[in-house]
């Protein structure tokens, strides 16, 4: 049996993973993201960088905006991150700045994850601020949204590729 903190973890995460199709509804790689404070979602975002032509248009990244606007502030004390993917170097980067007091993410990212996969910056000591993080919610599922995306995408050129 699943402890609250597990259920709770389980349904925000399954909030970024709606957030996450949203971004795969328009061609984005599917990464969603929700923060919560005090049991109740101030932010939600998901990846924009084609739509904007934007590199730092990450699901993090816009729904850490989105929060500090919502909430006046940009310190995130109090707040949880949800997100579908383990942070970037970048978005942890935010997320240190940004004071968020917890990260949870679901599926690894062994090319770019700064969150115990290639380093963890989030608990590194010379900062000012360190973030719990934890890892695996829904890990399946959310690695599987972007194996099929990628899937989905691959076939799609080798089709056009095939007509030209």
């Amino acid at each position: 049996m699943a402890s609250i903190k597990e259920q709770e973890d389980i349904y925000y995460m399954k909030k970024a993973i709606l957030e996450a199709r949203k971004a795969e509804e328009i061609g984005e790689v599917p990464i969603g993201a929700v923060i919560v404070k005090g049991g109740k979602v101030i932010a939600r975002g998901y990846n924009q960088r084609e739509i904007h032509q934007a590199a730092t248009a990450h699901a993090e990244l816009v729904t850490i905006d989105e929060a500090c606007h919502n909430l006046g502030s940009w310190r995130l004390e109090e707040c949880t991150l949800y997100v579908t993917l383990e942070p970037c170097p970048m978005c942890a980067g935010a997320i240190v700045q940004s004071r968020i007091s917890r990260v949870v993410y679901g599926a690894s990212d062994l090319k770019a994850g700064c969150c115990g996969t290639l380093m963890n910056l989030l608990d590194e000591p010379r900062f000012n601020h360190q973030t719990p993080v934890t890892s695996g919610v829904l890990a399946e599922e959310t690695g599987n949204l972007l194996t099929d995306f990628f899937r989905k995408l691959r076939a799609e050129k080798k089709k056009h590729k095939q007509q030209d």
